[in-house]
């Protein structure tokens, strides 16, 4: 085909590592600015929007008002949006693909509306991997702390990674999607399409109906969310209420690859675009070894906090969550998400349930894992 399907790209090497590993605990003093500083009511919306959360909690003033906090709150998940680094924004290894791959979230407070933004970050770990999908791979962890900037309150606390992978030994010697590939991609009949949007038709959200500690028992399943069918608009519709990490337009966009020149990889045209373009440009995506345009990692972890926050209710606090990503979803894939009381417990006089998760793919192939801890109210 086209000479930018045979260039090659920037490797994975120990020089390049031993660089990388001088940073770690490290304080990261510059970094790019957030997409969001604040959690306004439209910033708020716009993230519930993008992953298909229509809570009222988050997006209806007039209903919030009713609820004891008095006004529209930020979704958990909404926090990605005030850090490029827990979203995935890593540094070293100029070139060398980057796959963000989960999350271990902590929630202190609830967050406001109107609630300003700090964070401070640093490098806390590589971790080397051999993979099915690419050989050789660096697990790149961070660490973000979020404050409120007015009072200085600790909101949450989390750790994230990405995967850094080779992306010529991804496309050429990876087998993790040979099989997938060999398949190719399914067209799916209007009566395959209704059987999985009966679940939109039966989404419920718990609101202000309180669930109690109480009344919940190990075992009980939470009702299965579905997300999809996977397709580039919703990948970025995703992305305009995350803001992404490399999206820019015109000069911006060349002011960051005058920087950063790794982050213009020339597309068919021959013009600089970003390595972002993954998520919704198939050439370019199959190009590092994905199966095709796929999803955001931090979108699948909001999906998983979605389901929970659902489940809930207005008086639950999500305090921890959990998501290891394991395969991309390419455009097609529709995923179920099912999740499971696992157990209850009291712990330093809070009343806790935590709940299980898994997120498969229509054919059954595992999406995502995950794991929340979530606070009840007592009888």
């Amino acid at each position: 085909m086209n000479e930018t399907l045979h260039r090659k790209f920037p490797k994975i090497t120990p020089e390049g590592l031993d660089e990388l590993r001088k940073r770690i605990g490290v304080k990261i003093e510059k970094t790019v600015e957030p997409w969001c500083y604040e959690a306004t009511r439209d910033n708020i919306r716009h993230y519930a929007h993008g992953i298909g959360d229509d809570n009222p909690l988050w997006c209806d003033p007039d209903y919030a008002k009713t609820t004891r906090y008095g006004d529209v709150i930020a979704l958990p998940s909404f926090l990605f949006a005030t850090s490029r680094i827990i979203s995935g924004y890593v540094g070293g290894l100029p070139g060398v693909h980057a796959m963000w791959s989960g999350a271990n979230w902590t929630w202190h407070k609830p967050i406001l509306r109107n609630t300003e933004f700090r964070t401070e970050a640093f490098l806390k770990d590589l971790i080397e991997h051999d993979t099915r999908f690419a050989g050789k791979a660096i697990q790149q962890i961070y660490h973000v702390d979020f404050y409120d900037a007015k009072n200085g309150d600790l909101l949450a606390e989390a750790d994230s990674w990405c995967f850094r992978t080779d992306r010529d030994q991804a496309r050429e010697n990876g087998t993790k999607y040979t099989a997938a590939k060999e398949k190719g991609r399914r067209v799916y009949t209007q009566q395959e399409l209704d059987s999985f949007y009966k679940y939109y038709e039966q989404e419920t959200i718990r609101g202000a109906e309180t669930r109690y500690w109480d009344d919940v028992n190990e075992g009980d399943e939470l009702p299965t969310m579905v997300k999809g069918p996977m397709t580039a608009t919703g990948f970025i519709a995703y992305a305009q209420g995350w803001g992404g990490l490399y999206i820019r337009a015109n000069k911006l966009a060349w002011q960051l690859q005058q920087k950063h020149p790794s982050a213009g990889i020339k597309n068919r045209f021959g013009i600089p675009d970003c390595p972002e373009r993954v998520h919704w440009e198939e050439e370019f995506a199959l190009e590092v070894g994905a199966p095709g345009a796929y999803d955001y990692g931090p979108e699948r972890t909001s999906w998983l906090t979605h389901q929970v926050t659902n489940w809930m209710g207005d008086d639950g606090f999500l305090f921890k969550a959990n998501c290891q990503v394991r395969r991309h979803n390419p455009e097609g894939d529709i995923i179920l998400i099912h999740g499971r009381v696992a157990r209850k417990f009291e712990e330093n006089g809070r009343y806790l349930v935590e709940i299980e998760q898994r997120a498969e793919q229509q054919d059954g192939e595992l999406s995502a894992i995950g794991s929340a801890i979530v606070e009840l109210p007592k009888r």
